[in-house]
């Protein structure tokens, strides 16, 4: 008895520190490029667990690191779902634990999905998250033990799409901004993600929710992020498996080659089989030990 005791015991304890701190609001005061809609899920929607589908007031989901733990290092996770949905517990609460138990300050991101009922312009509003949740994250780092030098953003899929544009779309702030808090990531992660909105390569569902129907050129090239990369682009890990049948493994490799050309440091992990979404079917642990040495080797993570 007193055994089982105990193990319950250290089960409290993870869940204390595997469980989030804290949820707050992005934004304090005016949400940038709201409609001001109020719209609900249509009548005898059933929600779907762990996916979100409406977010009209977006968030951030804070998981600290024991102090013992902490490196100083911190990521805001973008999760994936198409632009249309959020897998919300999966890729972003899961791993956001995982980051936590590691050492890593982690924020989920719960971003607006593209919507011209909500967004005076759709094709930014997610971006204007994005940015947001970074700003945030430098302006409270005294307050939640970070290194402003070591924030991160990271994305799935569709996120990935977020989390890149974020990184290589940081000089035009579409957020106010008047203390001109630097929003460039310090690292990305990208996780099978969606990065071209050309037409041979793009995950057509993506683009269509955040572009619209008939995208023009510009359009196209300017949120196709291969397109984008700089010398200034942050260093990047990806992930990807070569059988995804739903986002193309070129839209890594062309981001790849594209930071490789402008000699910022990169390194993809591609794996012959997995499909799309396979860190939905693995433990944590299992696909982010990589990525821990890599933070280490990059000195993201200090100790």
């Amino acid at each position: 008895m007193k055994r089982i005791i105990l193990f319950l015991m250290s089960l409290t304890v993870v869940s204390v520190f595997t469980s989030a701190q804290e949820l707050i609001r992005l934004y304090s005061g005016a949400i940038p490029g709201s409609t001001g809609s109020t719209i609900k899920e249509p009548p005898g929607t059933k929600p779907t667990p762990g996916m979100i589908s409406l977010v009209l007031d977006p968030e951030l989901e804070i998981y600290l690191p024991e102090k013992e733990k902490a490196t100083g290092a911190a990521v805001i996770i973008c999760p994936g779902g198409s632009y249309k949905v959020l897998t919300y517990q999966a890729e972003g609460v899961r791993t956001a634990q995982e980051f936590a138990r590691n050492g890593i300050a982690a924020f989920v991101l719960k971003y607006r999905l593209p919507d011209d009922a909500t967004m005076k312009d759709k094709k930014t509003g997610p971006l204007q998250d994005a940015q947001q949740a970074i700003k945030v994250v430098r302006e409270n780092a005294v307050k939640w033990g970070i290194d402003i030098n070591r924030v991160g953003i990271a994305g799935f899929s569709a996120g990935g799409h977020l989390a890149s544009t974020a990184a290589t779309h940081f000089e035009k702030s579409l957020i106010d901004n008047p203390g001109k808090i630097n929003l460039r990531p310090d690292f990305l992660i990208l996780v099978y993600p969606v990065i071209s909105m050309q037409d041979n390569l793009t995950h057509p569902d993506s683009r269509t929710n955040l572009l619209g129907p008939s995208p023009s050129k510009e359009v196209i090239d300017l949120f196709s992020n291969e397109m984008q990369v700089s010398d200034n682009t942050p260093p990047t890990y990806i992930i990807h498996a070569a059988d995804d049948k739903l986002v193309d493994v070129d839209n890594s490799i062309l981001f790849f080659e594209a930071l490789r050309h402008h000699n910022v440091p990169v390194e993809m992990h591609i794996f012959p089989k997995g499909g799309h979404g396979f860190v939905l079917r693995q433990k944590p642990e299992e696909w982010m030990l990589p990525l821990f040495s890599w933070m280490k080797n990059l000195k993201i993570i200090l100790n």
